[in-house]
């Protein structure tokens, strides 16, 4: 799941979070600002503070949060974001033209434009409205390539947060559909013993009420302690050989097993696939083995055959929804193997965890 999340701090954050839209327009008048002071700048050396300068830098600052906030709150949305691109186009050159008139007019009210009082050519007019025109539409595109930046980090986001909601239901589903069937496994083999044996039966229930109570609270955890899931599926063999002429099993735990964890209902597919085509003869058996190596969880799952030949669960539903629950929790983290013999079945399941 942590290669379906975006990155929750620094640049992207800072763009899209809903806590931060004061500092990001201070950070926006920060700029604005220091582009705008170039005003009282007649050369990099030569600092010209006048009244008529303060004026028209007021009016510069003005005018350049106009290009902005004009983008960002009206074409921006209405035309870009809408993929109206060519709409978007037209509007900007209007826009810049309209622009383009404004500061023509604040330069002859406020700057000093001209080191001479000479009227400037007809050629310097043009490259003056041109070279400014192209400064309009590149200060707008900037603005524009920031904003569809900031889109695609939401829409990235958007996105993950719905592969994230629907890898969760997902994998709840896959839960709801091993649980029901395992229940009516285990509410069967409890009424079958009621007339049978009560003392038996009541055995039965004691065991059910303490795998009940691990599937309905702990199995709704995201990871379970892997002692605890390895009792669950001792009592549920436990019941199996109660209902059973001829049925033996064993669990083996070889190492310390005390802080490892594993989702929920992990391994009882397997379990119960083996119980459910392996027949009641003298030679019917299931041995599960858990052991830890080199940081990884291996699980052996092998279980008798019957001389008949039963067709395998290997296709249907409970192996297929743990293969998929597999691919969902531990992507390429893990090795499932089946070997198959004459007279036994065996599944091999390494997990990196």
């Amino acid at each position: 799941m942590m290669g379906l999340k975006i990155h929750k701090n620094g640049i992207s954050s800072f763009l899209i979070d809903d806590k931060y839209p004061v500092y990001r327009h201070i950070i926006l008048q920060i700029i604005i600002l220091a582009i705008s002071v170039s005003i009282f700048f007649d050369a990099p050396d030569r600092l010209n503070i006048s009244l008529n300068r303060f004026y028209g830098w007021i009016s510069y600052f003005l005018f350049l949060n106009m290009l902005v906030y004009v983008n960002v709150y009206v074409l921006f949305p209405r035309f870009l974001a809408k993929n109206k691109v060519f709409a978007y186009i037209i509007s900007v050159v209007l826009f810049t033209i309209f622009a383009l008139f404004i500061m023509v007019i604040l330069q002859e009210l406020f700057y000093d434009i001209a080191v001479t009082h000479q009227e400037p050519s007809g050629i310097a007019i043009f490259l003056s409205l041109a070279s400014s025109m192209c400064t309009i539409l590149l200060f707008l595109g900037g603005i524009s390539t920031l904003l569809l930046f900031k889109q695609w980090i939401i829409s990235n986001r958007n996105i993950n947060n719905l592969q994230i909601a629907t890898f969760q239901s997902e994998l709840n589903f896959l839960k709801s559909q091993i649980n029901p069937h395992f229940l009516f496994n285990m509410i069967n083999n409890a009424n079958i013993m009621v007339d049978e044996d009560p003392k038996m039966a009541s055995h039965i229930l004691d065991k059910l009420d303490d795998m009940l109570q691990y599937q309905f609270n702990d199995s709704t955890q995201d990871n379970v302690s892997l002692k605890a899931d390895i009792a669950f599926l001792s009592d549920f063999l436990d019941l199996e050989k109660v209902r059973r002429d001829y049925f033996e099993y064993t669990v083996v735990i070889e190492g310390n097993m005390d802080d490892v964890e594993v989702p929920p209902l992990l391994f009882i597919p397997f379990v119960e696939n083996a119980v459910k085509h392996n027949l009641d003869t003298n030679k019917s058996y299931v041995h599960l083995k858990f052991y830890m190596e080199n940081g990884c969880l291996f699980f052996e799952c092998e279980n008798s055959k019957p001389m008949k030949s039963v067709k395998r669960d290997a296709g249907g539903l409970g192996l297929a929804n743990i293969k998929r629950r597999l691919d969902l929790l531990f992507e390429n983290k893990y090795v499932l193997d089946v070997l198959e013999t004459e007279a036994t079945y065996t599944v091999n399941l390494e997990l990196n965890v």
